[in-house]
C-alpha cells in the first residue's frame, strides 16, 4: 500500500514537472521592478533564446517611419506592457505607458551591411523603464559569444569592423553610454523620456502579430491598429498624425521626409524644453515656422560652430548652412548631434543639402 502512494506521488510529480517543462515562458516581472536591476539580461525572461533573436509572448517588436542615426547599425526593438494594462495614446508626444513598461532596443552590425541579416553581431541592449517615479535608462553589453548580455552603468567601449553599405572598411569604438550619458538626448524638461515610440513614427504598415508576438499571416495591418487588437494601446485614431520615411522619395515631399529626419533626429534636444532650447531652434514636426526649423535664422552665439556662417539655413545655399556644416562635422566641439555618432550621415546630409538647396 504505501509503494503505491509513493508511485502515485512520484507520478503526480512527474506529470507536474513535464506541465512545467512544456509551460511557455514569461516575462519576469520581479526583475523589471526590482530596486537593484539584475545583472544579466536573460534574466527578465525577454527572449526565449540566449541570443535575444526570438521575443516571448508579451513582447511584442515594433517599427519605426524613421529612426535616429546611430553610425547605420541596425536596430531591433520590442516593447513589453504589463498584462491588463495600456499605453494611453497621444496624438503629439510619446504615448503615455504605464508603470513596467520596457522598451527593449538592441544595437548590432552585419560584417557586411550590404547583407544586414548574415553574420550580425549584436553589441548593446538598452532598455528604458518605466517606474512609478519616472523612467530608468540600463545598458546592457554583449559577450563575445553572443549568449548573454551584462548590465554596464559605466558605458563601455566596444571595437567594431564592418563593411559598410557602400563596400568600404569601417572600424570604430562603439560607445555604451552610461546611465548619465542616457539623459543627455532623453531629457525632457528634466525628466528622462523616450524618444522614438510617437504617434506620427509608429503610424506605418507592418506585417500582422499574432497573440504570441509571431507573424500570425503574410499581410500588412496599421501598426498602431495592431497595438491596440494585442491590448497594449487604448485607441489608435484613423487621423493620426504621421511622418513619412525619410528616404523613401515616394513618401512625401521633399521638405516633409528632410523634417521627418529632423525630428527624430534632432529635435529631442531642439525644443523649448529640451537640453537645447537656449539655440533658439524648434526642430518639432509640429512645429510650422521656418525661421524656427533655423531658415534665416542666425545663431544664437557666434564661434567654431558656426564656421562664419550667417544661418542655420540660408535658403539655396547649403554650403553656408551652419546646420549642414555641424552635421557634416566630426569634431567633437562642432558636431551635431553632440553624442550617439561618430560618422558622418551620409544619407541625412544628401536630404539636407538637397532640401535646402531647393528652398526659394
Amino acid at each position: 500500500m504505501r509503494w503505491s502512494i509513493f508511485a502515485a506521488l512520484a507520478l503526480v510529480v512527474m506529470l507536474t514537472a513535464g506541465a512545467v517543462a512544456q509551460a511557455p515562458p514569461t516575462v519576469n516581472v520581479a526583475a523589471i521592478s526590482a530596486e537593484r536591476p539584475p545583472q544579466l539580461l536573460s534574466v527578465y525572461g525577454f527572449f526565449t533564446d540566449a541570443g535575444a533573436r526570438q521575443p516571448v509572448a508579451g513582447v511584442t517588436p515594433y517599427d519605426l517611419n524613421t529612426p535616429l542615426y546611430s553610425d547605420g547599425a541596425l536596430k531591433f526593438r520590442y516593447l513589453y506592457v504589463p498584462p491588463g494594462a495600456q499605453a494611453r495614446y497621444n496624438p503629439d508626444g510619446v504615448f503615455d505607458f504605464p508603470v513596467g513598461t520596457v522598451l527593449i532596443k538592441t544595437f548590432a552590425f552585419a560584417a557586411d551591411m550590404r547583407r544586414p541579416t548574415e553574420n550580425v553581431r549584436f553589441l548593446e541592449t538598452r532598455l528604458l523603464i518605466r517606474r512609478a517615479d519616472g523612467w530608468i535608462a540600463l545598458p546592457y553589453v554583449w559577450n563575445e559569444e553572443q549568449t548573454e548580455a551584462r548590465l554596464s552603468p559605466i558605458g563601455a567601449q566596444i571595437p567594431v569592423s564592418f563593411t559598410d553599405e557602400d563596400g568600404d572598411a569601417i572600424n570604430l569604438d562603439w560607445a555604451v553610454p552610461n546611465r548619465n550619458q542616457c539623459k543627455g538626448c532623453h531629457d525632457l524638461a528634466g525628466e528622462l523620456t523616450p524618444i522614438g515610440p510617437s504617434a506620427r513614427n509608429l503610424n506605418l504598415e507592418h506585417m500582422m502579430y499574432g497573440p504570441g508576438r509571431q507573424v500570425a499571416e503574410r499581410m500588412l495591418v496599421n501598426q498602431m491598429h495592431d497595438w491596440t487588437v494585442l491590448g497594449i494601446l487604448d485607441q489608435a485614431p484613423r487621423d493620426a498624425p504621421r511622418v513619412p520615411q525619410a528616404y523613401d522619395a515616394s513618401d512625401g515631399t521633399l521638405e516633409q521626409r528632410a523634417r521627418a529626419y529632423l525630428d527624430v533626429n534632432c529635435a529631442h534636444c531642439h525644443n523649448p524644453r529640451g537640453p537645447a532650447h537656449t539655440s533658439g531652434l524648434d526642430l518639432r514636426w509640429s512645429q510650422h515656422e521656418p525661421i524656427q526649423w533655423g531658415v534665416l535664422k542666425r545663431p544664437v552665439a557666434a564661434g567654431r560652430g558656426s564656421a562664419g556662417y550667417e544661418f542655420a539655413i540660408e535658403p539655396g545655399h547649403p554650403e553656408r548652412s551652419i546646420l549642414l556644416y555641424r552635421m557634416e562635422s566630426t569634431d567633437p566641439g562642432v558636431m551635431m548631434p553632440e553624442t550617439g555618432r561618430q560618422l558622418i550621415d551620409d544619407r541625412g546630409v544628401a536630404l539636407m543639402r538637397e532640401w535646402i538647396a531647393e528652398m526659394d
